[in-house]
């Protein structure tokens, strides 16, 4: 197998593993199917003209990164926001009912940064200092936005927040 054929194989294979996951994180941020797919065949044009540079252990942290940073120059040139009603697994597949269209409504109202912040850390569960990696950013301001997401997203689905519940206190001192 020549040189060229091994690595479009290698990429074939990637495209094939996480070209799923990458499409429900894109649909989380933007809340659009054809949206998201717009933006993981962004994500993986920008991919295979890299590829060869890529290393193995930081081709989902490229991956994610071009994701997020194309959705965040989108919504800066578009200045809209679309409503998530859930993040299915797949175009077409029932969403939750049990408030999913509230929480899509939370999600599309926090700020685009905050809003991948919450889901880079919640729904793909990445660690607090790869998120500030991909996003360019100090682990102080993922920790302070993925609060403040939090936050609002609680507020917007009326849940109370009750002092110190998830904050590491355990009652007055």
């Amino acid at each position: 197998m020549t040189s060229r054929a091994l690595w479009e194989s290698e990429f074939t294979d990637y495209f094939v593993a996480r070209a799923g996951p990458l499409r429900r994180l894109a649909y989380g941020l933007c809340g659009d199917w054809y949206l998201a797919e717009d933006l993981v065949q962004t994500t993986f044009v920008k991919l295979y003209r890299h590829w060869r540079r890529v290393r193995p252990e930081t081709v989902d942290a490229y991956s994610r990164r071009v994701l997020v940073n194309a959705f965040l120059s989108g919504q800066r040139s578009r200045r809209r926001e679309s409503v998530v009603a859930a993040v299915p697994d797949q175009p077409g597949a029932a969403a939750d009912p049990a408030g999913s269209v509230d929480l899509g409504r939370a999600l599309a109202a926090l700020p685009p940064r905050q809003r991948a912040m919450v889901l880079l850390r919640h729904l793909e569960d990445l660690p607090v200092a790869e998120v500030a990696a991909l996003l360019g950013v100090a682990e102080g301001t993922v920790k302070s936005q993925t609060a403040r997401g939090l936050a609002g997203l609680r507020a917007a689905l009326g849940y109370a927040h009750e002092e110190g519940i998830g904050h590491g206190r355990s009652g007055p001192a």
